[in-house]
């Protein structure tokens, strides 16, 4: 049955997730484990410069087309059967994506990973010409996200024909360029995204991809049982540390009360959920490091797991802690990036890190306890 894509009221009651939003992020459990595992393997083999640019590379090719999908459902999602086969082509777009995945990482190759991309995009830019169709009030705005996103696909395509020495700059001004069209098609008429439903849906995406951190411990807990007691320990402080990621993510509440903040708020993701990809490759790298299977120093494997932390911490700190917060609970985060960053040139640096971050998530209660009496 075909319905008119019509805009939601952002004021919705029990807006929650559909099973299709749900498949559409499952989608995702396998292009994130392939550019976390990729990761993890340069890093292994002592390539982390180049391992690093291939994942910012390939991940920022997922969390795009993840971000806009979300938002545009949030605002305009039927779940009619137009609907659900744009949105099964675009699931097919990411699988497409996750294939080519390795070849970027092996070969520079990213022919395969730029045709997903596209696949995605264009599915998107139908979305888009539905929402105009349909939405007299929300034209402008539907139709700028409609051409923005269609140029840009075009601008990839001659990408991947640039000279190598100008590839990577292009790159960046492609990406600057794809994050500056939801900023000028919403200039024109604001979508009717749902406060909840965005913050619920990013919550969603963290576990998703956090699942590849809980993956590494697994791994160190499953070679730590047959190797020896100083993997069972690695193992018990990666999960610390994923639990108190978790923890700090999910503890502040989301602030997404107008269209400057949510911008904020959505693009702050791209680090948010790049360092918990970043950080699970990191975990993974330690366990072959202290399995003697690495080829990289020790400081560099480790900074595979502390500077996404702090990454993680200082994003977090901005976008959702940082608001409305005083005293001692709004240095909190800052100061815990610093003692994690400072960890990497230390002994034992995971062991001391899941130290640091579980200090840092009681501090955080107790902190967030004394605030919550004082006001009753």
């Amino acid at each position: 049955m075909i319905r008119k894509l019509l805009a939601r009221d952002t004021a919705e009651t029990h807006r929650v997730a559909t099973p299709l939003e749900l498949l559409f992020d499952l989608s995702f459990v396998v292009a994130v484990a392939q550019a976390a595992a990729s990761l993890h393997h340069a890093v292994t083999e002592n390539h982390a410069g180049a391992g690093l640019l291939a994942f910012c590379m390939a991940f920022f090719a997922l969390w795009l087309p993840w971000l806009n999908f979300t938002w545009f459902a949030s605002a305009f999602d039927n779940d009619d059967t137009l609907y659900r086969i744009i949105t099964m082509v675009q699931i097919a777009g990411v699988l497409v994506i996750a294939a080519g995945i390795p070849a970027v990482f092996e070969h520079q190759d990213y022919r395969i990973v730029v045709s997903g991309y596209v696949v995605i995009r264009l599915a998107m830019v139908t979305h888009w010409l539905r929402a105009a169709r349909d939405n007299p009030s929300h034209k402008a705005c539907a139709y700028r996200y409609a051409g923005g996103i269609a140029v840009m696909q075009v601008l990839w395509v001659l990408w991947l024909f640039a000279p190598p020495s100008l590839a990577l700059g292009l790159w960046v001004l492609g990406m600057l360029a794809e994050l500056l069209v939801p900023a000028w098609a919403e200039k024109s008429t604001a979508t009717t995204w749902h406060p909840h439903h965005i913050a619920e849906r990013h919550g969603l995406f963290t576990l998703i991809v956090l699942g590849e951190s809980i993956l590494a411990a697994t791994l160190a807990f499953q070679k730590g049982f047959d190797s020896g007691v100083n993997l069972i320990s690695l193992a018990a402080a990666s999960l610390v540390i994923v639990f108190s990621v978790w923890w700090i993510y999910f503890e502040a509440p989301s602030h997404l009360h107008n269209l400057k903040k949510a911008f904020l708020w959505g693009y702050a993701h791209l680090f948010i959920l790049g360092s918990i990809a970043a950080l699970g490759a990191g975990l993974a790298a330690s366990v072959d490091y202290d399995l003697h299977l690495s080829h990289a120093p020790g400081t560099t494997v480790a900074a595979f797991t502390t500077v996404p932390l702090a990454v993680f911490f200082l994003c977090v700190w901005y976008v959702q802690d940082c608001p409305g917060q005083s005293g001692v609970r709004k240095y909190l985060l800052p100061l815990g990036s610093l003692a994690v960053l400072a960890a990497t040139f230390g002994p034992a640096p995971i062991h001391v890190t899941a130290g640091i971050v579980l200090v840092l998530c009681i501090a955080s209660r107790l902190v967030q306890s004394a605030d919550q009496r004082v006001v009753a």
